[in-house]
């Protein structure tokens, strides 16, 4: 079992930054992929950003947000900046026994509870 419990969510004005955190316990953090979803009220969820053997981003992101990983702190980021109206959802941070970079949320197999953000116009 894998837990993920992710952090630095929060309420921002259009053009700030946040930096959220997802702290990874119980396995060899080293052998996942990791990536950040996210979901807005009334949506699907959707794939944002992943790290493995590479970094994959949506394009809706490309170029303003930035995926990392720390493997000696088991934990693994999102920078997102010049955040605006439309990056308002509940992110949850995943991970996968494997290190190519699924998009589908039905490829993950441990899921974090969610942080909020919300980008003000």
């Amino acid at each position: 079992q894998v837990q993920l419990v992710e952090s630095g969510g929060g309420l921002v004005q259009a053009g700030a930054s946040l930096r959220l955190s997802c702290a990874a316990s119980g396995r060899t953090f080293s052998n996942y992929a990791m990536a950040w979803f996210r979901q807005a009220p009334g949506k699907e969820r959707e794939f944002v950003a992943g790290i493995g053997h590479s970094t994959y981003y949506a394009d809706s992101v490309k170029g303003r947000f930035t995926i990392s990983r720390d493997n000696a702190k088991d934990t693994a980021y999102l920078q997102m900046n010049s955040l605006k109206p439309e990056d308002t959802a509940v992110y949850c941070c995943a991970a996968v026994s494997r290190l190519d970079v699924p998009t589908a949320p039905g490829e993950y197999d441990y899921w974090g509870q969610g942080t909020q953000v919300t980008v003000s116009s």
